[in-house]
């Protein structure tokens, strides 16, 4: 594109969306580079529209010349999928003024917001609706709805409220060919046809842009109570999970595990995080955080817990069990959950990193022949895992022998990540649990679907962009 051509695009853009809210790529690096700085492409601009009318007049401009859209939001993604890449054509679209709650419905209990609000923002609102949405991730202060929605977010609560998909209702959308679909029905029930809601959900922007959407909002809990506890093994961290399931029936909201060598990580690498227990010297222990949401009352929730996790240690699913006592001690619970695992890992060095689900009852199976598996081929390599069990998603990190050999990972990361995703297949498992595929899984993608999959995705992906413009090289490969 000609300098002319480039300064005759951006000055349209500024037509439609105003002067400030337009600019060359050049002038806004932070939407040009994923936020773990592994991906970074060029933009001929950043265009941020303020309405979905505005959207839609951006997106016919830019597929009346071909040029290609990348739609981004919080831009806190892990697989590189609102990351335009090196050639300069695209044109990144972010959602970041498409920030206002349009509705709040208590009667239907639902809330419509636009893709541009950020999750601690929805939840904050719902709350001071005397409402819940229960979706938590620790990037909620910077993350958007409209990200959550491109990957059907998952976080801690999936287990009794389901992912980002179980959660909305209905969704505005910009086609690739810059029409708007009106789909914003609070309906629980619509039995009219093919769901094009679930269709653009985990699209991660490749067959539409989501500009606004209708969620679910639920009762807020009357007492929550959260508990940490040492588990001899994953075939007894399963009984366990039975037993709470059994135990807490629906007001078991989390339940989180965390492998020994992920736990004492964390006190090598990140002892600003406090450990509930001290690093134990049983080779097998494992260490799970649960939560309940109790609509009774505090008096209810107190015997719940103090019932189900007495059992738990009477009859040996738990070898040792601390119940968070205030606010405080809540908090620096999941602060190690969320946040401490993760920095003790980044200061570790680089890791491969797994987002994995499998079924349930195979985890344990998984992680035995996965471990086997890696110090057969790759010996010495350390194995940091954890995840939300109550759902099958392993968060499951390869690390170099040494700490800090950054060099090995470079080597060895793609034979490695073949391996495990093999393995994961072979337990009838997914190699994206809620991460999704963006340009990072791309290859793997093709070597872990069948070919009648990908050959149907592959046909949608035409039928609603023919010109493949929106998010190209994502996802599929063409």
């Amino acid at each position: 594109m000609t300098q002319n051509a480039e300064k005759e695009l951006l000055e349209a853009l500024r037509q439609i969306v105003g002067r400030p809210h337009a600019v060359s790529g050049r002038e806004a690096p932070e939407s040009l580079i994923d936020q773990l700085q592994r991906y970074e492409g060029e933009a001929r601009a950043v265009v941020r529209p303020g309405s979905t009318e505005e959207v839609a007049r951006v997106v016919a401009l830019l597929a009346g010349q071909g040029i290609p859209i990348v739609p981004q939001g919080g831009n806190t993604g892990l697989v590189g999928a609102a990351t335009p890449d090196g050639s300069g054509r695209a044109v990144v679209l972010s959602s970041a003024r498409l920030n206002r709650i349009r509705d709040i419905d208590l009667d239907n209990d639902t809330i419509t917001v636009e893709a541009g609000v950020r999750l601690g923002q929805l939840r904050e609102a719902a709350h001071e609706a005397g409402r819940w949405f229960p979706l938590s991730l620790p990037s909620q202060g910077s993350c958007t709805v409209g990200g959550n929605l491109g990957t059907n977010a998952g976080g801690t609560q999936v287990i009794r409220f389901g992912n980002m998909r179980a959660l909305t209702l209905g969704l505005e959308v910009v086609t690739a060919q810059g029409e708007i679909w009106h789909g914003l029905r609070g309906l629980r029930k619509d039995n009219t046809g093919y769901d094009l809601r679930d269709l653009f959900i985990g699209s991660e922007g490749t067959l539409g842009i989501i500009t606004a959407a209708t969620l679910k909002l639920f009762p807020l809990p009357r007492a929550e109570r959260t508990a940490f506890l040492r588990v001899a093994g994953l075939d007894t961290v399963l009984a366990l999970l039975r037993h709470a399931r059994a135990g807490f029936g629906a007001a078991l909201t989390s339940f989180e595990i965390i492998a020994r060598s992920s736990y004492d990580l964390v006190s090598a690498q990140a002892p600003e995080y406090r450990l509930p227990f001290l690093p134990d010297d049983t080779v097998d222990s494992w260490y799970v955080l649960i939560e309940i949401s109790d609509e009774n009352d505090e008096a209810h929730a107190d015997l719940s817990i103090e019932r189900v996790l007495g059992e738990a240690l009477e009859n040996g699913l738990a070898q040792d069990v601390l119940v968070a006592d205030s606010l405080a001690q809540r908090e620096a619970f999941w602060a190690l959950r969320e946040h401490g695992l993760g920095v003790a890992q980044r200061r570790d060095g680089k890791n491969v990193k797994h987002d994995i689900s499998l079924p349930i009852s195979r985890i344990p199976t998984f992680v035995r022949e996965s471990a086997a598996m890696l110090q057969r081929v790759f010996p010495g390599v350390r194995i940091f895992a954890h995840g939300h069990a109550g759902d099958g998603n392993l968060h499951y990190n390869v690390a170099a022998p040494t700490p800090g050999d950054d060099a090995f990972i470079e080597t060895y990361g793609t034979a490695i990540r073949a391996q495990v995703h093999d393995l994961v297949i072979a337990h009838h498992g997914s190699i994206s649990a809620e991460h999704g595929i963006g340009q990072s899984k791309l290859t793997e993608l093709l070597r872990c679907k069948s070919p009648v999959e990908i050959g149907l995705m592959r046909q949608i992906k035409q039928a609603l962009d023919p010109g493949n413009l929106l998010n190209p090289g994502k996802v599929l490969a063409f």
